[in-house]
């Protein structure tokens, strides 16, 4: 029963996360960089913090446990900053591929290389037992995601170039397949940066902290360092591109219009992180379930990203082809789910 509740939240926060970029389409005026920014902003500063105070017990301070841990909050906050490229480069496959094909490249690559290298950098073999049941899962879901890809191959050549620009406004198959693929590499930094991080959960335990928000303090850290790295670029691209004024020079009620979407994009973001730091507490530790976290929320994420590209007719006049390959591959991303329940 705790492993059904544990897949449960992390399903909910994944749906969250799913959602976050259907706000942002309610942003008017700005610019990409400017977006991005503020979005950022709520999704890895404001409501990370919020939430690592959920894992703050009585008589403690957060910078208590951040400062425990043989230097764990620089690591992980050094893995967040590659996480960062990820997360940059996240954005604009979303640009380039949209909401649908965009997620689903780049989180099926991060969910191989965010399950895999922790696995092996632990000493799992990965050709027996555990190690093995993880590298079928994660085949599986790489299979799911190819299925995708292939969808929006055909969808890309049934499409005209009237109707990819209707529903995608910069589509780009080739650049951003390109983009997609890195960003879901330098994404599994973040995976990365939660095992960096697990004497901060440790510690937080000692000092009295529930198990269930024991992971808060970590995911902090790491989209502290992701902020950095985005930060920097939109920054950079703001001065670059003139859109520095964004922030001002909108009418208030425009102003306060895209504050509130942003806000709520964050929100919806953060919930995935949110979700599986509580979600992986009712998991048994040093389970293949728990070991397999990771690439179910990704695998959750293009299900659910997917669903969203549907209803917003990312894939209106695809053809019933393409439509057919993108359900296969659903499918066989929610059969990977199941995988280590199975052995």
């Amino acid at each position: 029963m705790n492993t059904i509740i544990g897949l449960l939240i992390i399903a909910v926060g994944s749906m969250g996360q799913s959602s976050s970029y259907v706000p942002i389409k309610k942003v008017k005026t700005w610019a990409w960089e400017s977006f991005w920014l503020v979005q950022g902003i709520f999704a890895w500063l404001i409501f990370p913090y919020l939430g690592a105070l959920l894992a703050v017990p009585d008589g403690h301070s957060l910078l208590e446990i951040l400062s425990s841990g043989y230097g764990a909050a620089w690591k992980a906050m050094f893995f967040g900053a590659l996480w960062g490229v990820g997360g940059l480069t996240f954005g604009l496959s979303m640009r380039y591929l949209g909401v649908a094909l965009g997620q689903s490249i780049a989180l099926g690559t991060c969910s191989a290389f965010g399950t895999l290298i922790p696995a092996l950098m632990t000493g799992t073999d990965l050709l027996h037992g555990k190690g093995l049941v993880l590298l079928i899962g994660v085949s599986v879901a790489i299979a799911g995601i190819a299925v995708i890809g292939y969808a929006g191959s055909l969808r890309a050549k049934n499409m005209t170039e009237e109707q990819k620009k209707a529903a995608i406004k910069d589509f780009a198959l080739g650049k951003g397949l390109l983009v997609a693929i890195l960003a879901g590499v330098m994404s599994a930094c973040f995976s990365l940066g939660l095992e960096a991080a697990e004497p901060l959960k440790a510690a937080a335990l000692s000092m009295g902290t529930k198990a269930l928000y024991a992971g808060l303090p970590a995911i902090l850290m790491i989209t502290l360092g992701g902020f950095v790295t985005n930060a920097f670029y939109c920054i950079y691209q703001n001065f670059k591109n003139k859109t520095q004024k964004d922030y001002f020079k909108v009418p208030g009620n425009v102003l306060l219009n895209n504050l509130l979407f942003c806000a709520l994009a964050g929100i919806l973001w953060y919930s995935q992180f949110f979700g599986l730091a509580l979600g992986k507490s009712f998991l048994t530790e040093g389970s293949t379930m728990m070991a397999f976290s990771w690439s179910i929320l990704m695998s959750l994420n293009v299900t659910f990203s997917n669903v969203w590209g549907i209803i917003l007719k990312e894939w209106k006049g695809a053809g019933k082809k393409a439509v057919g390959y993108l359900v296969i591959g659903m499918l066989i991303l929610i059969f990977s789910l199941i995988i280590p329940s199975l052995f």
